[in-house]
């Protein structure tokens, strides 16, 4: 291996960490893909982690400007083909290598701006920033998984961001009690945290069901080295929000809902399993 490569290899293996230390869930989905795909993935993660870090953990520096220096830093480093910032480098190359479009990038980096500026969001904005924050990065992936193939991303654009956006909306009713008290968000429109109640719970249920529902279909059309990693996200996600519907309003203005790491073990080897006996 030249020196170049051993750079290049190295800054993936740091996003590669960074994905392990942040989220075991999406840590077992990637091991599902097929290989070909796993540092794509994890060079398209590290770069959303820590744009998100920077606007969710340190609240004693002066995020606006940490986040402008990181957007100025990752058009750079996506225009020089090269950053010492090593997660910064790894998604350059991965944004050259799959044409991953700028406005996707754009896009994102503008949902962690309004992290910064707003704290209740009506119905518009609500929308922009679930687009932002995580459609497009099913999108980014989706362009992976395509390996440009523009007609295949086309196709499979509009159930990708279901999927982006049902897995949002789990994550807003999980972390309703530490976005409203750690960073005094609300995101879900109209909802105030103090009154949330049965009625308003169930109405944002039925829409994130939606969103489930319509992005299982072009999970089903993946290309096959994605479609498990996608499921076995998909069926993570799915049983969270499963355990979050049993739970009354009370409960989950309280406590952060989680799924054992046993659990998600065995999501990962029953979707291995019913997909090879083809049963998922």
């Amino acid at each position: 291996m030249d020196a170049k490569a051993l750079f290049d290899q190295t800054t993936f293996e740091c996003s590669r960490l960074i994905t392990q230390r942040y989220s075991t869930s999406f840590t077992l989905g990637i091991k599902t893909l097929n290989k070909k795909y796993h540092m794509p993935i994890y060079a398209i993660y590290g770069f959303v982690r820590y744009a998100d870090e920077i606007v969710d953990t340190f609240h004693d520096q002066d995020k606006k400007a940490l986040l402008d220096l990181f957007k100025k830093d990752t058009y750079k480093a996506i225009q020089d083909g090269i950053s010492l910032n090593p997660v910064l480098h790894a998604f350059q190359i991965i944004v050259n290598q799959y044409k991953i479009d700028l406005d996707l990038i754009e896009a994102f980096l503008h949902s962690m701006e309004m992290d910064l500026d707003f704290k209740t969001y009506n119905d518009s904005k609500y929308h922009e920033y679930i687009y932002g924050s995580a459609e497009v990065v099913g999108l980014m992936c989706l362009k992976v998984f395509c390996e440009g193939d523009e007609s295949e991303y086309l196709r499979l654009r509009e159930p990708a961001c279901k999927l982006g956006a049902a897995f949002q909306k789990v994550n807003f009713l999980r972390d309703i009690k530490s976005d409203y008290e750690e960073r005094g968000r609300v995101y879900f429109p109209g909802v105030d945290f103090l009154t949330f109640d049965k009625t308003t719970k169930i109405a944002i249920e039925q829409d994130i069901q939606k969103d489930f529902d319509e992005a299982l279909i072009g999970i089903n059309n993946l290309p096959i080295g994605a479609k498990m990693g996608v499921k076995v996200a998909y069926l993570y996600y799915l049983k969270l929000f499963d355990k979050i519907k049993t739970l009354p309003p009370e409960v989950i203005t309280q406590e952060r809902i989680r799924i054992p790491n046993s659990r998600k073990i065995s999501l990962l080897l029953g979707t291995y399993f019913g997909m090879k006996l083809g049963l998922a």
